[in-house]
């Protein structure tokens, strides 16, 4: 695993997931908790968020292993 949180693309996409989907599964943790003000909440700006964060975030994951398994061979 240390070899692939050294990889820059893997960072990116690691971090890009963390920032793009953090807030919608917050947002849906919290409502099935309780500790949301709405208990069937519709959070566009989240859900947006997660939409276009979402590929390139699979992407650069996806590049960053694809590279770090061809350095090994």
């Amino acid at each position: 695993m240390k070899d692939y949180l050294t990889n820059r693309w893997f960072k990116l996409g690691f971090w890009l997931a963390v920032i793009g989907w953090s807030p919608l599964w917050a947002i849906v943790l919290l409502a099935a908790v309780g500790l949301w003000p709405d208990p069937n909440p519709n959070p566009i700006g989240p859900g947006l968020l997660f939409f276009f964060s979402f590929w390139p975030a699979v992407i650069g994951m996806g590049v960053g292993v694809w590279q770090v398994r061809r350095q090994r061979a």
